[in-house]
């Protein structure tokens, strides 16, 4: 689509500070973090919301909680723990309707959220 910001970062229309890249799933910092590490984990193909997913997605969503562990892992946030985000909806605060997820870690988080 070409007026998401997400799919202009995967077409390298926008930049973006990508920490990870593959066939099906880019990874960037957020350009306004709310943790010490926050990367936003973006699936290449584009899907508006959550809700929007469909039944061939599920090896997709595998690789992205995949790709999360991974990051955590070379971000130094698997140990002391670390949250996965979606934001459905502008409701729930999604701003950029492309399917996402936030790695959030390198702090305490409290509960509930928000």
């Amino acid at each position: 689509m070409s007026d998401c910001l997400f799919c202009g970062i995967v077409e390298g229309r926008i930049k973006g500070e990508v920490v990870y890249r593959d066939n099906s799933v880019i990874a960037l910092k957020d350009v306004n973090p709310k943790a010490p590490v926050h990367i936003l984990i973006v699936p290449i193909k584009h899907i508006a919301t959550l809700l929007d997913l469909e039944q061939g997605d599920k090896g997709l969503i595998s690789e992205i909680f995949s790709v999360a562990n991974q990051l955590a892992k070379q971000q130094g946030i698997s140990k002391d723990g670390f949250r996965v985000v979606v934001n459905c909806g502008a409701g729930a605060g999604q701003s950029v309707f492309h399917l996402h997820f936030h790695l959030l870690g390198g702090r305490s988080f409290s509960w509930p959220p928000g």
